[in-house]
This record gives structure tokens, C-alpha cells and sequence, in this order.
């Protein structure tokens, strides 16, 4: 486990610009200094309203990110509330820039490193009825042999390659490989399916709601994608969700495939909602303990209301990078590993059935044909045959 305090020092001096703000007592949030985020048709009216400390501007892929002047000292998250109408119905689509990072790790929360295990079986593609594109948004892909030949990765290979040691002192950084774990849970579960990765998170497992906005906005363009996961999250400052991150999840559900996107519920071990998992058209999966052969929350795993599902995310085993006692494999826990087995199991489902991921997740997330846990929504277990395999005796 990682000592937290420790872990937010290191994050903040790897991040300059970030800076803790708690506008509630006791929940605090992270945010980017001295940017708002701004929904492109919402930012004229913003740059009229902020003109007094507007420093410069762009748009790009769905976003408009506005700077403003460091010397004004700007409350950014006191100026969000009040462009957008600090009331029930904010009428203008405006947000801080939050920090957003990989749910094996979360710096006011517990932690958890990936650790090596044995080689795990291959995932076996099998005919599919419908081709299923499954969209990984996290820290890239690493080469592994489970998908080397894939023509899907083939096409992708140099844009989204992991960075695995960025800051060069020869250890694997704290969430290296999380993009090729997922990639490869997802695959367990979904043999057939074609994964779309994109990169917005560094090796740290940090990234910021900018970069995942102008992703969804580009899947929303591309058209392609049949299921979204996004094992990533955040809190916001007034644990509301981000106007502009709501506007372009529903601009991608209204995508030719009307793609399912599932996200982590996060491990702070609380019920504060989690976003974008606690967002109304994503599916939030909380993390469960089954080691002991019974279905009960894993310790980290956020909980609530906001909660659809939950799915195994302790000591999960998946494809990894090769990099110094690693050898291509690992096992890792998490709510960013039970996302992915749901949004797997859809994929699958949806590929041998030849019917649409909507009707697939619908399927899983059936409450009459499953068993429920309060807070926690609807158990997902995978079929006995695909659960994972465990170690064997001194691996």
C-alpha cells in the first residue's frame, strides 16, 4: 500500500499546475490551475463573462479550454459555480479542469500496485454473429502476445503506445500497464472483440477532464464504437457532475451504435459519487471480494445509490507489460478491473448473440435474472469456466 500523503506530494510535483481544492470541508477534489473547461457553444457567452481575467483560448474536439490570468489569483471553482448559474439548473456548460486518474490508485483513498503472477491462458476468439469494438480509454497498450497479431492493434500500435518510465529511474511507473490489464480483461471476456485504445492517461495514471472529453467527442465522430470503458475518475468540487463531460456523454450516445460506456465507481471506500461513473447514461461498477467464495464488497470499492453494478476486482489476473520481474502478466486489484469484466461480458454477449451492446447490457444488468446488493446494484458474476484462474501453489 501506498502511504496517500506521499502519494498527493509526488503527484502535485509531477503536476505544477494542479492544486487541491476543497469547497466542501472534507471533500476535496483536484483540479488543473486556472483553466475552465467550456462547452464549445457556451463559450462566447463565458469569454464575455470572464473577461476580466481571460488570458487565452481554444477548441478542440468538443471542448473549449479557456486559461485564465495567474496573476488575477482566480477562485476557478467559485467562478465555474457563478458563470454557469449557481442554482439547480446551471444554464451554461462550464466546469473546472479536473484531474482524473486509474483506479488501482487515488491519493485521498487506498492503493494498490500490480504484482507478477503466472502466465495466464490466452483468451480463445471464437466465430462472432456481430463485430464488437470495444474503446479502452486509459494509459495506451503495450505489445503482448494475446492480440501482437491483431489487425485492430496493428493499426493503432505507435499512437498508443504505453510510456512505461517516464521519469527514467529505472521502475516501472505506479500505473504503467493499466491500459494493457484492461485491454486484456476485457478480451477474457470478449475473445472476438476489437479493441479501440486510446491514450489520456500518463504512466502515473493521471490525466485531466480535458483530454477525456476530447476523446469521447472523437469516438463520437469515429462512430465505431460498440462499448466504452473508462476505468478512470474523479471527484468534482461540488460533487456535481461536469456539465461539459455530461454534454459530449450524451453527444456520443446519440453515435450511429449508441455505444454502452461502463466506468469505475472508484476506491475511496466511500459512497461521495464518482464520476463519470455516478453519471446518468454510464454504467458504475463497484468492485467485489470473491476469493472466499462468497460475494461481499472488496474493502476499497466505493458504494451508493449511483451504484448499477458490481463485478470481481480483487487480485484480478490479466495480459501486463514486460518490464523488470514482470514477465507479461499481473495481477492487480481494483474497481478499475471489475469495470472492464462488465463491459466485457457485454461486448461478448452482444458479438455471439448478434444483438446491439444497449440490449446486451441490458441483459447482464437484468436485476429479475440476478442477485442485487444494496448500494452496490446488481451482481455480476462471470460464467464458472471464465472466472479467474487462481495461482498455482508457489507462483
Amino acid at each position: 500500500m501506498f502511504d496517500q500523503d506521499s502519494c498527493l506530494e509526488r503527484l502535485l510535483a509531477r503536476h505544477d499546475d494542479a492544486v487541491v481544492v476543497e469547497a466542501v470541508p472534507g471533500r476535496p477534489a483536484l483540479i488543473r490551475r486556472d483553466e475552465l473547461l467550456v462547452a464549445p457553444q457556451d463559450a462566447p457567452a463565458v469569454a464575455d463573462l470572464v473577461r476580466r481575467w481571460h488570458d487565452s483560448g481554444e477548441d478542440d474536439h468538443g471542448v473549449h479550454r479557456m486559461r485564465l490570468r495567474p496573476a488575477a489569483r482566480v477562485n476557478v471553482c467559485e467562478l465555474a459555480s457563478q458563470v454557469a448559474g449557481d442554482r439547480r439548473h446551471r444554464e451554461l456548460a462550464v466546469a473546472p479542469n479536473h484531474l482524473v486518474q486509474g483506479q488501482p490508485l487515488w491519493w485521498s483513498g487506498p492503493a494498490d500496485l500490480a504484482r507478477p503472477t503466472a502466465p495466464v491462458p490466452a483468451p480463445r476468439p471464437r466465430p462472432a454473429a456481430r463485430e464488437m469494438t470495444v474503446a479502452v480509454l486509459d494509459t495506451g497498450l503495450s505489445p503482448h502476445p494475446w492480440y501482437d497479431g491483431a489487425d485492430w492493434y496493428a493499426g493503432q500500435r505507435d499512437d498508443v503506445a504505453e510510456v512505461l518510465d517516464a521519469d527514467l529511474d529505472c521502475e516501472l511507473d505506479a500505473q504503467a500497464g493499466h491500459g494493457t490489464f484492461i485491454a486484456g480483461v476485457v478480451l477474457r471476456y470478449a475473445p472476438s472483440a476489437r479493441i479501440r485504445a486510446v491514450r489520456v492517461l500518463g504512466g502515473d495514471g493521471v490525466g485531466d477532464e480535458l483530454d477525456v472529453v476530447r476523446a469521447l467527442a472523437r469516438l463520437a465522430a469515429w462512430g465505431r464504437a460498440d462499448v466504452v470503458n473508462l476505468s478512470l475518475g474523479c471527484h468534482t468540487f461540488d460533487d456535481r457532475p461536469s456539465p461539459v463531460l455530461s454534454r459530449v456523454l450524451a453527444q456520443l450516445r446519440s453515435s450511429p451504435r449508441r455505444p454502452v460506456v461502463v466506468a469505475c465507481a472508484g476506491n475511496t471506500g466511500g459512497e461521495r459519487p464518482f464520476w463519470p461513473a455516478a453519471a446518468k447514461p454510464v454504467i458504475s461498477v463497484a468492485a467485489l471480494d470473491t476469493r472466499q467464495g462468497r460475494a461481499e464488497r472488496a474493502w476499497f470499492s466505493n458504494y451508493g445509490w449511483w451504484v448499477d453494478a458490481c463485478a470481481p476486482g480483487v487480485d484480478v489476473a490479466s495480459c501486463f507489460v514486460r518490464f523488470g520481474e514482470f514477465d507479461g502478466y499481473a495481477r492487480w486489484s481494483g474497481t478499475s478491473f471489475a469495470a472492464p469484466v462488465v463491459a466485457g461480458l457485454i461486448a461478448g454477449l452482444a458479438a455471439q448473440e448478434d444483438v446491439t451492446a444497449a440490449e446486451a447490457a441490458r441483459r447482464v444488468l437484468d436485476p429479475a435474472g440476478a442477485h442485487t446488493l444494496p448500494d452496490l446494484g446488481v451482481v455480476v458474476r462471470p460464467p464458472a469456466r471464465d472466472e479467474v484462474q487462481r495461482e498455482p501453489a508457489g507462483a
